[in-house]
Formats: structure tokens, C-alpha cells, sequence
């Protein structure tokens, strides 16, 4: 019997690459893990390397936020945080979670729970000292624009080495997927002109992680007129971490009209444990010291 006055329930095809795309995403939804886990849950626990305990010390008035870089530890900043707390500030370095243990826990966090952790570790200084300065290493100083962004007048001012708010890479295009696919590339650590240095870094990038940082990133930058506080930045003439695009879009984005940018000629991306790490350390003690009077 034929009836009328009900629609197929087939639906009418599109042209042949709608499918075709219909198919693909089908079939990566299939075969791909779904996320690892959701931004807001805790990181899993994991052993931590003695090296990558994080540091507290000094008693001083004014404090200082320690920030290390993504894959790295508090050993890449160790020794810039005890010639601080020589200087009379009082310095906290976290281990920022997913850091010090394995790349696989590094994966199952997200950006989301590094900036807490450093958030958590500035409020602490807050209620402590009179005045808090920030100062970061790659991805450590991206979290301290964030923390400059979001706090204000509360940051009173930024050292930030090798800062990392941008890859130019064209593999970052694909990064959304490729993470779906594979976990980890090749190690990013210790790239440092002066041998023998060790800064605590996975042997492998983990890709969920990096491609949360991407976002991360991205929020960075759309709020980088809000860093008004006096700024003084190193960076490397020759990194093979961090491409010159982060340095200019920082240049090009903050407010701050005392602002210093120093090129460091005899270190690449870890700066805070290669030739120029002295100078590193005393120029940033003296800033901090002009810039809160």
C-alpha cells in the first residue's frame, strides 16, 4: 500500500566530498582516543624526580615567582632562585604538575593546571610580601604574562627568558589531530651551548600537552595589552626551541613603556643554565630591586 504524506526516512545524499568527509570523521572518531581527560579533573600522581622537588626560601619583603618551562623542572631555575634569595628576596619555584615525573602524566594534564599551580604559588607570595615579581623560562614566562593579565598591579613587574607564546612550525597546523594519533615526539630539553648541563627535561614531547599549550597560548595573546608592568626580556640569538615570532608578537602586544629587551649571544633556549646565566641573574636582581622603589 502507498502512503502519503510522510517524508523518507533516508537522507538525500550530498556531493561525493561531503561524504567523503562524512566518512573520514566517522571512521577518526572510531579509531581516535577521546580526550585524556577533562580540563578541570586533577592530574594523576606520579613519582617525582628528587631534582624536580620544588623550592621555597628567603624571607625578604619582596618576592619572586619562578616559572620553568614546559618538559623542563624547578632544576632548570634552581640555581637563578638561590642567587635571589642571596639577594634578599624571597623566591618560590613550583613543580608544575605533570613536570618531574614522565612525559605520559605530562599528557594527561592540561594547561589549565599549570596556571594553577603558578596561581596558587603567587598567591601564597602575595600574602607574604609587600611586592611580587614574576619571572619565567619559555613556557614559565608565558604563564607570567597570564599572571600579569589576569592580576594587574599586583604583578609588579616581569623577567621573562626565551618566553613562548607562538610556533611557526607548520606541523602546529595538525597538531589537533596528530595528538590524537601519536603521544610524543622527539625530546625538546636541553638545548644549551655549554656542555655537560642537565635541565631535568623529558626525553620525549608529549603532543597532548604540547597542543594545550597552543591553547594556552592563543588566550595569551589576545590579552597581551593588559601587560602594562615594567618588563625585562632575554632572549637568545640562537634558540632551537623557540622561533623569533613569540619575541616579536610580545614586542608588538604588551603596553609596558619600561621595557628592555637583551639579546644573549652565547646561550640557546635554556639560558638559565648556559654561558649567560650570571648575567641573567644579576641583571634581573637589579631590576627587580629599580623597579620596586
Amino acid at each position: 500500500m502507498h502512503h502519503t504524506g510522510h517524508r523518507s526516512v533516508h537522507p538525500t545524499p550530498g556531493p561525493p566530498g561531503d561524504v567523503s568527509r562524512c566518512l573520514v570523521a566517522s571512521l577518526l572518531r572510531r579509531i581516535l582516543p577521546s580526550r585524556p581527560r577533562d580540563l578541570e579533573s586533577a592530574p594523576e600522581s606520579a613519582t617525582v624526580a628528587p631534582y624536580a622537588e620544588p623550592y621555597e626560601g628567603g624571607s625578604g619583603r619582596v618576592g619572586v615567582l619562578l616559572c620553568h618551562g614546559f618538559t623542563g623542572s624547578p632544576r632548570s631555575m634552581r640555581p637563578w632562585a638561590d642567587h635571589l634569595v642571596r639577594s634578599g628576596f624571597r623566591v618560590s619555584l613550583p613543580r608544575l604538575p605533570g613536570h618531574g615525573t614522565s612525559w605520559q602524566e605530562l599528557n594527561r594534564t592540561a594547561w589549565t593546571d599549570w596556571y594553577a599551580e603558578a596561581d596558587r604559588a603567587f598567591g601564597a607570595l602575595r600574602a607574604e610580601c609587600d611586592q611580587v615579581f614574576v619571572a619565567g623560562l619559555s613556557m614559565g614566562g608565558a604563564l607570567g604574562l597570564r599572571l600579569a593579565e589576569q592580576h594587574g598591579d599586583g604583578v609588579a613587574g616581569l623577567v621573562l627568558v626565551n618566553p613562548a607564546v607562538n610556533i611557526t612550525d607548520p606541523r602546529m597546523r595538525i597538531l589537533r589531530v596528530l595528538c590524537r594519533v601519536q603521544p610524543s615526539i622527539g625530546a625538546i630539553g636541553n638545548d644549551m651551548a655549554r656542555p655537560g648541563m642537565d635541565e631535568g627535561a623529558y626525553d620525549r614531547t608529549p603532543l597532548v600537552a604540547l597542543y594545550s599549550q597552543t591553547r594556552m597560548w592563543a588566550d595569551i595573546r589576545r590579552n597581551l595589552a593588559r601587560v602594562d608592568q615594567p618588563l625585562l626580556v632575554y632572549h637568545s640569538r640562537v634558540d632551537h626551541v623557540v622561533d623569533p615570532s613569540s619575541l616579536a608578537i610580545i614586542k608588538a602586544g604588551v603596553s609596558s613603556t619600561d621595557a628592555t629587551y637583551v639579546t644573549l649571544e652565547r646561550s640557546y633556549h635554556v639560558a638559565t643554565l648556559d654561558h649567560d646565566a650570571e648575567d641573567i641573574f644579576t641583571g634581573s636582581a637589579e631590576f627587580f630591586a629599580r623597579a620596586k622603589d
